[in-house]
């Protein structure tokens, strides 16, 4: 095809005009999409493995989310905090309903929850007179891309350039409880942690270790924060991962599936943690918008349901089978790790994941990257099983070509 008539070459070359070079961007450019189908600009189509980076639960244009949208586009679509609105206080309803917590702060993206966790902890022990504002994160983590939560996680290239950062950051080593007991100390606020970090190529926590962690914190009077961005809103299997570890946390965060392709953060706190923020102390002029929160309640509603929990781990167990053969044949991957619909594959060819990507991406399938060797699915939770099987068919042939 020539490049005058090539319109996702087109497009990218108006992109890299306008739009600040933060990203690598693949060379199609999507024009529509429906459940796991996608379709570029060239009407090439594609099965969609990356879910917009765990994003996407409920597929593209899911009908009922549409209809909530629409319903609600009719009615209002934003107030500001000096207004309650309706579709904000149903959310958090469902959401304490359904979790630990007793109170709900509504923002606009995970690296907003994680700011407002963080804010709560500090806010906390300075309102009952007891010094405390360091924080413990860990190795390999991933919180967001604000300056705080570039400090928190721990890569330095996402760091460099960008200081001074905010200090009394503590980094202790991931599933390692003797590296945590070493740093914390009478001055330590909260630990911050992913249950299963996903950045660095779904990783997760040992049971033992977040129980131990838990232990020290209610020993130390420490707050237990579990970042569960992108492993909530049933990506493993349970609405959120704690609940699988049986670790309840004192806040957790969420956002990426909770909105189903629409932009919302949440931190969710008990009554205790939420009486140190009063009026004025904490805000968002988007947080709580009412039509996100109509459709993240319609998400929530379809997504904390037995049956279709029950099928993540069914259709999770048909994509690691089908990754396992195919790296037996074409022994392209070191290691699989899979905790739901949410897998990371390790590449042999350490630093190659683009390269892969690209080959994907030829053959009509999507996925995504963690980090520079480990290939990342995170598909829509409602994929078809058949969707799974043409997807495992084109990723076969994307990976022999890399191989070759």
């Amino acid at each position: 095809m020539s490049k005058d008539k090539n319109k996702n070459a087109i497009l990218k070359k108006d992109y890299e005009r306008v739009i600040i070079p933060t990203y690598a961007p693949a060379n199609f450019v999507p024009k529509k999409a429906l459940g796991s189908e996608v379709w570029d600009q060239n009407n090439k189509h594609y099965i969609d493995l990356g879910g917009g980076i765990a994003v996407n639960c409920l597929g593209h244009s899911n009908p009922d989310l549409l209809s909530v949208l629409h319903d609600q586009s009719k009615k209002i679509w934003h107030t500001s905090n000096f207004f309650i609105n309706k579709p904000a206080i149903e959310l958090a309803k469902s959401l304490t309903d359904s979790t630990f917590a007793d109170k709900v702060f509504f923002s606009n993206s995970g690296s907003e929850a994680n700011e407002t966790a963080i804010k709560i902890a500090r806010r906390f022990y300075f309102k009952t007179n007891i010094k405390k504002t360091e924080i413990v994160s860990f190795t390999n983590s991933f919180h967001g891309r604000s300056l705080l939560n570039i400090a928190l996680g721990d890569s330095e290239t996402f760091k460099e350039g960008f200081g001074p950062l905010p200090e009394l950051i503590l980094k202790a080593k991931f599933n390692d409880l003797s590296s945590v007991k070493e740093i914390i100390s009478k001055n330590t606020a909260a630990i911050i942690i992913e249950p299963i970090q996903g950045e660095s190529g779904i990783q997760p926590a040992t049971k033992s270790f977040l129980k131990g962690l838990k232990e020290i914190c209610n020993k130390h009077s420490v707050l237990l924060i579990f970042d569960e961005i992108q492993s909530g809103i049933g990506r493993t299997g349970s609405l959120y991962a704690y609940m699988k570890y049986g670790v309840i946390p004192d806040i957790l965060t969420t956002a990426k599936g909770l909105g189903g392709g629409l932009p919302i953060g949440a931190t969710l706190v008990t009554n205790k943690l939420a009486e140190s923020l009063e009026t004025g102390t904490h805000g968002s002029t988007f947080g709580g918008n009412p039509l996100v929160c109509a459709v993240a309640n319609k998400v929530l509603e379809k997504v904390n349901n037995p049956e279709l929990l029950e099928k993540i781990i069914r259709k999770e167990k048909i994509l690691v089978n089908g990754l396992e053969k195919i790296s037996s044949k074409y022994k392209c991957f070191s290691e699989i790790r899979s905790a739901g619909l949410w897998i990371g594959c390790d590449l042999k060819r350490v630093g190659e994941v683009k390269t892969l990507l690209d080959f994907c991406y030829k053959e009509g399938v999507i996925a995504v990257s963690a980090g520079s060797s480990t290939l990342r699915i995170a598909p829509a939770l409602n994929i078809a099983e058949e969707e799974i099987t043409t997807a495992l068919e084109r990723l076969e042939k994307a990976i022999n070509k890399f191989e070759s």
